[in-house]
């Protein structure tokens, strides 16, 4: 990649980066371009170079925060055992810290938008699929390695996500009567008890 190429896709991360901070602090339908663009440190006329409406930026910036938050998840996949990997997807799923508190903050945007605009819609849908991918990857790689029984692999990425947005809304209200622990928990028992691994969350 030369000089002017690199340049420019550094630019366009730190404007998706930014899209992102700010749509999680003040919501899709109040943000402006103009927002974006001071709190990346460029011109309003460069922002609009790189993404001319606000949904193209809206979608990009939520493919950068899905991209942002699996990099780097698998980079040992090849000589951690499976369920490390497995319960690391896990976590990312949920609102447990700061940066995935932001990227929760996207995916309720995502939710109330997609209610209202179709192209939205299908956008959220295709998302879901990659997460659903991602989740029954693991369990794949898991099976096909003799670590984990064989199982519904479907299935089981579908009740990883649903009790992964569940326990992650009631997180993110800040339910007292929910930790943290006790999510990771709650999800790993019924995926550990099918695929015949210790109900213990494992360390990651």
């Amino acid at each position: 990649m030369d000089t002017r190429a690199r340049t420019a896709e550094e630019t366009r991360e730190r404007i998706l980066s930014a899209a992102c901070e700010v749509i999680a602090e003040v919501g899709f339908e109040k943000i402006r371009m103009k927002m974006v663009a001071e709190r990346a440190g460029v011109s309003t006329a460069l922002l609009h170079y790189h993404f001319d409406t606000r949904e193209k930026l809206f979608t990009e910036a939520m493919t950068h925060s899905f991209a942002s938050t699996a990099l780097g998840l698998d980079d040992d996949a090849a000589t951690v055992p499976a369920a490390v990997v497995l319960a690391r997807i896990v976590h990312s799923l949920l609102p447990t810290d700061p940066e995935l508190r932001q990227d929760w903050r996207l995916w309720q945007e995502l939710w109330v938008r997609s209610l209202r605009d179709e192209t939205t819609r299908l956008f959220a849908v295709d998302l879901y699929a990659q997460l659903h991918a991602w989740v029954g990857g693991a369990i794949e790689q898991g099976v096909a390695s003799g670590e984990f029984r064989p199982a519904d692999v479907q299935r089981l990425s579908t009740l990883v996500l649903a009790l992964s947005d569940g326990y992650g809304i009631r997180l993110m209200l800040g339910d007292p009567t929910v930790t943290a622990d006790d999510v990771l928990a709650a999800i790993w028992r019924p995926v550990a008890e099918e695929l015949g691994l210790s109900p213990e969350f494992p360390e990651i």
